[in-house]
């Protein structure tokens, strides 16, 4: 049967993600208090932190472990070059520390641990053993350690994004989003405030989820995020999601990303009002995003690339399937489907990245594109 068929990758990757978001949260509480050695630059100057590496060691290491390593083949943003350095002693040792506090917890959420502490080389070889290139062939998982890491560095929305790819497609995606709350509600307070005010004995008080979804299931799952502390087997039932049925643009809320670098704001924003969109816009960082759309906290959110820059599979991929699988509509500007089947890049992307609720709203916007696209734009 079909729905048997990818059921221990979908139990052990939504384990997995559980865990990786327990480590993030960690690391965030402790970042927010302090800033040092706990952050380095990538080239492109996003910063990467500890908890980058940490998600992705621990992924890669869990995943091995049920399925082998011979048989894992991981594609990650993250590489261990800088980490590898001479000035980053200090910054490995808190990635290390950080991994094995991950995996201590994990008989918790019902995954082996390791019989001994990971030592520095073993952490290091999990971070290089995800170093798969995806393509159309073949079984791989994508992988994004911290979507959003500036939302992350600032104690904002992030997500961490799990995704097993077949054969170009995009079969099983888990979306993690540890400051994004169980209920739409929370969403208008910023995260420091409902942090510090949180009653932590209050059931309705949940803050946190994890979503996730299985190509051709037609449905789409919210769990609220589990903590270490907490047993898998004792936890709170998952709840279908699904994407809103506003249809009138009048009505529909879009999603737009909060950092300028790598979009194309204002042709969005035109598009938007040309559209009818009036709602002010829910600004959100990294795949939260998907998560807003798939569970019908917004209708539309849109991507349009700067000049030269080139969209990456494990920026969209556990979002994608989640939202497709929640009822909403996914396609390039030209109504084309994602292509994750050409390496790490969405290839042949037509101008950006439209997701709705629904194929109304959908078609309207691909039709605003048409009319009112100018390569001046970009």
């Amino acid at each position: 049967m079909e729905d048997e068929k990818y059921a221990k990758e979908l139990d052990v990757a939504v384990k997995v993600v559980h865990m990786a978001c327990s480590l993030c949260r960690r690391v965030q509480r402790g970042l927010i208090s302090r800033t040092g050695d706990e952050v380095k630059s990538k080239d492109d100057d996003s910063p990467v932190t500890v908890a980058d590496w940490g998600v992705q060691a621990s992924v890669s290491w869990l995943l091995s472990e049920v399925f082998g390593s011979q048989s894992v083949s991981i594609v990650a943003e993250e590489d261990v070059q800088a980490l590898s350095k001479s000035d980053s002693a200090g910054l490995l040792a808190a990635v290390v520390d950080a991994v094995n506090e991950c995996l201590d917890d994990a008989p918790n959420f019902g995954l082996q641990k390791p019989d001994e502490h990971l030592t520095t080389q073993e952490v290091l070889e999990a971070i290089k053993r995800c170093n798969s290139t995806g393509g159309p062939e073949g079984r791989y998982w994508v992988l994004d350690p911290v979507d959003g890491t500036l939302g992350f560095v600032r104690g904002n929305q992030y997500a961490v994004a799990l995704a097993l790819i077949e054969d170009g497609e995009v079969i099983i995606g888990v979306l993690g989003c540890p400051n994004y709350p169980m209920k739409k509600e929370w969403l208008n307070y910023h995260h420091h405030y409902y942090q510090s005010t949180s009653p932590s004995n209050d059931d309705s008080w949940e803050k946190g989820c994890v979503m996730y979804a299985r190509r051709g299931s037609g449905k789409a799952w919210m769990q609220p995020l589990l903590h270490g502390d907490v047993n898998i087997e004792s936890q709170y039932e998952a709840k279908l999601i699904r994407v809103s049925s506003v249809d009138d643009p009048a009505l529909a809320t879009f999603c737009e990303p909060v950092e300028k670098a790598n979009s194309n704001q204002s042709f969005a924003a035109g598009l938007a009002h040309s559209v009818g969109l009036r709602k002010q816009p829910l600004r959100v960082y990294s795949m939260v995003k998907y998560a807003a759309i798939a569970r019908g906290d917004a209708e539309v959110f849109m991507k349009f690339a700067r000049c030269g820059y080139k969209e990456k599979i494990w920026d969209h991929a556990a979002g994608v399937v989640i939202v497709q699988e929640a009822g909403g509509v996914v396609t390039d500007a030209g109504g084309k489907p994602l292509d994750f089947s050409r390496g790490i890049y969405l290839e042949g992307l037509d101008r950006g990245i439209i997701v709705c609720c629904g194929s109304t709203l959908h078609e309207k916007i691909v039709g605003a594109v048409y009319a009112s696209w100018d390569s001046s734009n970009l």
